[in-house]
C-alpha cells in the first residue's frame, strides 16, 4: 500500500551527541567576490594590502540591496583564485594570507547592556546591515531587509527544527549557546515591541528542550517560550512551522510580516545577538561534517573562508579515498551537489555531507502516486514531468501545473519507488514557468 511519505532515515543520533571542536585557521582564507544574490562587486583593497579582521574590504551589489564584505581574518590580500561556490558556480574569492594574529578591525567594539536597551528598530536593522547579517540555515537573504517592515508582529518564530538528515549543527548551536540565543529572541522582542518569542524544535531533543524550560525560569514574564514541533519532515518548512508552533495559516507565497509573524533561523539568532552586542560580522559558524565517504563525522566551528579540503583533513579524510565521491553542502534533500571538495566555506554552509555514490537504475514511472501523496504543497510531481518530456514543451501546460510553488524539498524523488529523480523535473520546469 502507497502511503505518504513524511519520515526519513534518521543518519544524525550518535552526530548530534558529539561537541561542537573549534578548527584551526588555515595559512589562507578566501572570501566570495559575489555569490547566488549578489552578482558583482566593489572592493576596497588592493593586493598588497594588509587588512584587520572584521574589516569591510568591499561591497556586493544585488538587484535591490548591498551587502557589505568583511575579511574574516587580519593578514594580507594576495588576489583572486576561482573555487566553487555553495550555489555550485565557480566565482572569484578574494585570497586571504592569515597572520595568525587575528588583529580586530577597530569597528568591533563591545555594546553594553544598557546601550542596548536603548537601541531601536532602525538602530538594530542598521547595525545588521552594516554587518552583512544574512540567514544562516542556508537563505543567505539579508536580515536587515527581512527586518525593513512596517507591520506589526504578534510572535517572533526561531526556527531550530533542522529537518535534514546527516545536519547537527543547528541541534549544537542550541546546547552550546543557548544564553546567546535566549538574548537575541529578547532583542527581537524589544526591537518589535512584541511579547511572544519561540524556539521552535522537535518533540524527540527533550535533552535540548529541558535546557531551555529551565533557563527561561531565569526571565520571568519575557515572552519567551519552547514550542515542541512534530518530529516528520518537512516540518521545518516556514508554512508548516507558522501553523504548528502559532496556529496561524500563511499562505505560500505571502510575507510572514503580513500575518504578524517575524522568523528567522536559531543561528541567525545568534548571529544577531553578537552583530548588535559586539558589532561583529559572521566570521565563523558552527557546521557538520558527515556521511558514508567520511572517516569521523564531527561537528565543528569553522572560519568562513576555509577550504573545504582542509575541513574534511580534520575529519580524518576520507573512506576509500581512491574511489570517487559525492559532496553535497547543506542537507541531501534540499542541498547543493558540488564536483569536487574544490569549495570554501561561506556563512550559510550549514554541513559537508560525502557520500559514496550510488548507481541506482532508474524504472518506468508505475503511477503509483507516492510523489502526489507525499508532495507538502499538493503539486503533481508526475504531471510536471511528464509536461517537461514533451518536445517543444508546452509552456502554458508547465504554468498551469504550478511548479513555482515547489520548496525543493525533495519528497518526491525521496518516495519514487521508481528512483526517478522528479526533483530534477520540477526545478527544470520552475525555470520554464518564470518565462514570460
Amino acid at each position: 500500500m502507497i502511503k505518504k511519505t513524511k519520515y526519513i532515515q534518521d543518519t544524525k543520533k550518535l552526530l548530534g551527541q558529539l561537541p561542537t571542536v573549534e578548527a584551526p585557521l588555515p595559512e589562507y582564507l578566501y572570501i566570495a567576490t559575489d555569490n547566488a544574490r549578489c552578482g558583482k562587486a566593489d572592493l576596497y583593497i588592493k593586493e598588497g594590502d594588509h587588512v584587520n579582521c572584521c574589516q569591510m574590504i568591499g561591497m556586493r551589489h544585488a538587484a535591490f540591496f548591498d551587502q557589505p564584505i568583511h575579511a574574516t581574518c587580519s593578514g594580507t590580500f594576495e588576489g583572486f583564485e576561482r573555487h566553487y561556490h555553495r550555489s555550485g558556480k565557480l566565482v572569484n574569492f578574494i585570497k586571504l594570507h592569515n597572520d595568525f594574529k587575528d588583529t580586530m578591525d577597530p569597528s568591533v567594539k563591545e555594546r553594553s547592556d544598557e546601550e542596548i536597551a536603548k537601541l531601536t528598530k532602525a538602530d538594530v536593522t542598521q547595525i545588521l546591515k552594516d554587518c552583512a547579517s544574512v540567514g544562516l540555515g542556508g537563505s543567505s537573504f539579508p536580515t536587515y531587509v527581512k527586518m525593513a517592515i512596517d507591520a506589526p508582529i504578534k510572535v517572533i518564530l526561531i526556527n531550530g527544527i533542522e529537518c535534514e538528515p546527516y545536519i547537527t549543527s543547528d541541534q549544537r548551536m542550541m546546547l552550546e549557546h543557548p544564553d546567546e540565543i535566549l538574548k537575541g529572541m529578547m532583542l527581537l522582542e524589544q526591537i518589535f515591541n512584541c511579547h511572544d518569542a519561540k524556539l521552535c524544535i522537535k518533540k524527540k531533543h527533550g535533552d535540548i528542550i529541558s535546557v531551555y524550560d529551565e533557563l527561561i525560569k531565569r526571565f520571568p514574564n519575557s515572552g519567551l517560550s519552547v514550542a515542541p514541533l512534530g518530529n516528520f519532515y518537512p516540518e521545518g518548512w516556514e508554512i508548516a512551522m507558522f501553523k504548528n508552533a502559532a496556529g496561524i495559516v500563511v499562505p505560500q507565497g505571502q510575507l510572514p510580516s503580513k500575518y504578524g509573524i517575524f522568523n528567522v533561523n536559531v543561528s541567525t539568532c545568534f548571529g544577531i545577538y553578537q552583530a548588535v552586542k559586539y558589532n561583529k560580522p559572521i566570521i565563523e559558524r558552527n557546521i557538520s561534517i558527515s556521511g558514508e565517504g567520511i572517516v569521523h563525522p564531527c561537528n565543528l566551528r569553522v572560519r568562513v573562508g576555509t577550504p573545504i579540503k582542509s575541513v574534511i583533513q580534520l575529519a580524518g579524510g576520507y573512506k576509500d579515498p581512491d574511489k570517487p565521491k559525492v559532496f553535497i553542502l547543506g542537507g541531501p534533500m534540499m542541498g547543493a551537489s558540488l564536483p569536487s571538495d574544490d569549495t570554501i566555506i561561506t556563512k550559510t554552509v550549514t554541513s559537508i555531507i560525502v557520500l559514496n555514490p550510488v548507481n541506482e537504475k532508474v524504472e518506468p514511472c508505475i503511477r503509483c502516486g507516492s510523489c502526489v501523496l507525499s508532495c507538502p504543497v499538493g503539486l503533481e510531481p508526475v504531471q510536471i514531468m511528464n509536461a517537461m518530456k514533451v518536445t517543444p514543451v508546452d509552456k502554458e501546460r508547465v504554468k498551469a501545473l504550478k511548479p513555482l510553488n515547489c520548496m525543493e524539498c525533495g519528497l518526491c524523488s525521496y518516495s519514487c519507488t521508481s528512483k526517478i529523480p522528479l526533483l530534477d523535473y520540477v526545478r527544470r520546469a520552475k525555470i520554464i514557468a518564470k518565462l514570460p
